[in-house]
């Protein structure tokens, strides 16, 4: 079995990753880094979206497994780094959805309230009502 660890490389995603490793030692970590696609490409702009996408998928899939080496304490340990390009919320959940040994997630949340997480939504909170497993949100 597997947890799944949202990662986007902000301050709560890095200790998302920390809370992961030191909670479940003897679990498979799977990092997602969900590329955020822009609302709205049309016609020709699409071809050159996935070009764009595809390109920026490699690099996060070359820089992820050493940024995360950076934040745990054990360089023995291994995990699993996965990327998706869409919506986050949307992203993980179907992730999640589509592989039985995802048993948990884990989540890092700015802790956003009120009228900011109103107008901005909140990525923690759709994945908290959406997901198919328990999520754990670190703030």
């Amino acid at each position: 079995m597997a947890i799944l660890v949202a990662y986007d490389g902000s301050a709560p995603a890095q200790e998302a990753v920390e809370h992961a490793f030191t909670t479940y030692p003897d679990q498979e970590i799977v990092l997602l880094r969900v590329i955020e696609a822009a609302e709205g490409s049309t016609g020709a702009g699409i071809k050159l979206a996935q070009e764009v996408f595809r390109e920026r998928e490699e690099k996060v899939s070359t820089e992820l497994p050493t940024e995360i080496s950076d934040l745990i304490s054990d360089p023995d340990r291994e995990f699993r780094t996965e990327t998706a390009v869409g919506k986050p919320a949307r992203e993980v959940v179907s992730f999640a959805e589509e592989n039985d040994d995802i048993e948990h997630i884990v989540i890092g949340s700015h802790g956003r309230a009120g009228l900011s997480r109103v107008l901005l939504g909140s990525v923690a909170e759709t994945i908290v009502r959406r997901a198919p497993v328990p999520v754990t949100v670190i703030r």
